[in-house]
């Protein structure tokens, strides 16, 4: 007998946008139905491609999103935007919108754009990000472009979502740089000089490239470097194509590999999060509490304390 799930899934899978959004809604609260519909729709997803955007803070990553969106439109491709925004204290949501940042996208119907709020999830991506990628993937969408918060190199799990990674940058960082290419400057696979139009971008283009001659050329292709000026759309072409040819080089066993990588990371993560439920659940208190009372009277040693309370793990729920 088919549910109001069913029926909801099954508009998603036919294309329906609003079922999208109400699926995806869904799946970003937890709501008891979640598991259910990442259940049904992760078979059918896997088809799109990934693009992942990330980089400090007004690098322009909002803009350049947008210009990417406008080059697949014009390609014929459909587009996925999930715009990953800092949490609101009070409500837990996305503070900012997602239709004034990318206002020209807002009345196409081959574009969806979704902010999604990262609610206290480090790493710049909401925990509820690769499930949303999914879901798009299986309502038909061609191409899936990330946007993540902007928190510096904290931002590294974007390489762990995106088939195809882009570092936004621009000129005028001075020693920023050196600050955050410990971090987020090892996952790119293009280099994005964006506002290229400013002085000091030469000096940028030396600094970026002079780090590039450390990359290890045997293991991993070496990043492209693309200027760009997001908000005259100079060099989107450009980076367009570099962002094809990408997926292109990759089709065979790095995408592959590097798929393979995201899916350990995700049941990783899925199983951390089971773990942290649990552990903060009512009916794991007593015996959690308990290990914290022996653990602080040092009757029992922290590895122990561990070791004692995962035999007793049970999950309570099955979310997504």
């Amino acid at each position: 007998m088919s549910t109001p799930i069913d029926a909801l899934i099954s508009r998603l899978m036919s294309g329906d946008m609003r079922a999208l959004a109400r699926c995806i809604s869904i799946v970003e609260d937890r709501l008891p139905a979640a598991g259910e519909i990442v259940r049904a729709v992760y078979p059918k997803a896997g088809r799109a491609p990934i693009i992942g955007v990330t980089g400090p803070p007004g690098a322009g990553k909002s803009t350049l999103v947008d210009g990417l969106a406008a080059q697949a439109r014009a390609a014929g491709r459909t587009v996925g935007i999930i715009a990953v925004d800092p949490s609101s204290a009070f409500s837990g949501g996305a503070v900012l919108g997602d239709r004034i940042r990318m206002q020209r996208h807002s009345t196409d119907p081959g574009v969806f754009i979704r902010s999604m709020a990262t609610r206290g999830h480090f790493g710049g991506l909401a925990s509820a990000s690769v499930d949303a990628a999914d879901l798009m993937d299986a309502a038909g969408l061609d191409t899936i472009l990330i946007e993540t918060v902007g928190v510096g190199q904290d931002e590294v799990d974007v390489v762990r979502v995106a088939d195809v990674v882009l570092v936004v940058l621009v000129p005028g960082l001075g020693d920023d740089i050196q600050t955050i290419k410990a971090g987020i400057m090892e996952i790119p696979d293009i280099f994005v000089l964006n506002k290229a139009d400013r002085e000091g971008i030469d000096r940028l283009q030396t600094d970026v490239t002079g780090m590039l001659a450390l990359v290890d050329a045997t293991t991993r292709p070496v990043p492209r470097i693309v200027r760009t000026v997001a908000t005259s759309g100079e060099g989107l072409e450009e980076l367009h194509g570099a962002v094809d040819q990408c997926l292109r080089q990759a089709s065979g066993g790095l995408l592959a590999e590097r798929r393979r990588e995201r899916s350990r990371e995700r049941l990783l993560g899925l199983m951390r999060q089971r773990v942290l439920e649990w552990a903060g659940s009512p009916a794991s208190q007593s015996a959690f509490e308990t290990m914290v009372d022996e653990l602080a009277s040092r009757r029992i040693d922290p590895h122990t304390a561990a070791d004692t309370l995962l035999k007793h793990f049970s999950p309570t729920r099955r979310a997504s």
